[in-house]
């Protein structure tokens, strides 16, 4: 099981953010994540918040191993034919390293759907924003593979597109979810599965997005599970019971959040431990 670190980015300053990653990934962590907002959903941050995809480039540039991925982006923000566009220009500056992270967005019961209400963006029923994570993967695929032909889908058009940029390759998509809706989604249409490593249905969760996984003909041994949990001790020995209980249903990477303002030397001592634990 990979392990990996999310760089909470509620005021996070770029340069602090860099340093962890750099620090992160010489530590012998397996990826870096950053989640996609656009405001800090208590309000708490007068310092803003840090742009993804921007900030995930620039750390691309700056890093030369590690994975890299938004966890996960909310396809309400951004059209998938720019997304397609913003993936395969990532896929170029980071040689291939780009894991992406899809999900629907918080619905308007959340904190997170007061960033989109801001800006004048409709927070749509818990239906149609899992309908547009499903068409949004298809567009994308439709332009990584070059298919000129025209789409019409309840929620997003394309019109004979040609002579936009491929991914090389097509990064995996990650969807992200806490309930069985987003779990088949993320089986039946995307390449892995993102949810909570605590969550109380996890391996019930897994077990739906590998089985639609397999119904829509597609190898289950493949699928990505990803969970996410706060950086502490017992995720990262590997006697620990959290640990072991998530290697044995097949999560595949294990995301440690990390919180600003980030100290260099606690991920360089997080490394120290994990590193034990693989023995090296």
């Amino acid at each position: 099981m990979k392990t990996d670190v999310l760089l909470i980015p509620m005021g996070a300053r770029y340069g602090n953010m860099r340093a962890a990653a750099i620090a992160a990934e010489n530590a012998g962590f397996d990826g870096l994540w950053m989640w996609d907002h656009l405001r800090d959903p208590q309000g708490g941050s007068a310092a803003g918040v840090p742009e993804a995809w921007t900030t995930l480039t620039a750390l691309a540039e700056a890093t030369r191993r590690v994975a890299l991925g938004p966890l996960v982006l909310n396809v309400s923000n951004r059209h998938p034919g720019l997304l397609a566009n913003m993936a395969a220009t990532l896929q170029q500056v980071s040689g291939g390293r780009l894991l992406l992270g899809l999900g629907a967005g918080g619905s308007r019961t959340t904190p997170y759907a007061a960033e989109q209400l801001g800006l004048g963006l409709a927070v749509e029923p818990d239906r149609v924003r899992a309908a547009r994570v499903v068409e949004a993967i298809e567009v994308m695929r439709r332009l990584w593979s070059g298919d000129g032909a025209s789409f019409a889908g309840e929620h997003y058009r394309l019109e004979r597109p040609s002579g936009y940029l491929r991914a090389d390759p097509p990064p995996p998509i990650v969807v992200g979810g806490f309930g069985p809706r987003m779990a088949a989604i993320a089986g039946r249409h995307g390449d892995g599965f993102n949810t909570q490593a605590f969550h109380p249905q996890l391996a019930d969760l897994v077990r739906v997005a590998r089985a639609e996984h397999e119904a829509a003909g597609r190898d289950p041994s493949t699928f990505i599970v990803t969970v996410f949990a706060g950086l502490q001790e017992r995720w990262l020995r590997a006697e620990s019971r959290a640990r072991s209980s998530l290697e044995a249903l097949g999560v595949a990477r294990l995301i440690l959040l990390v919180e600003p303002p980030f100290d260099p030397r606690q991920v360089e001592s997080a490394g120290t431990l994990l590193g034990a634990a693989r023995g090296q």
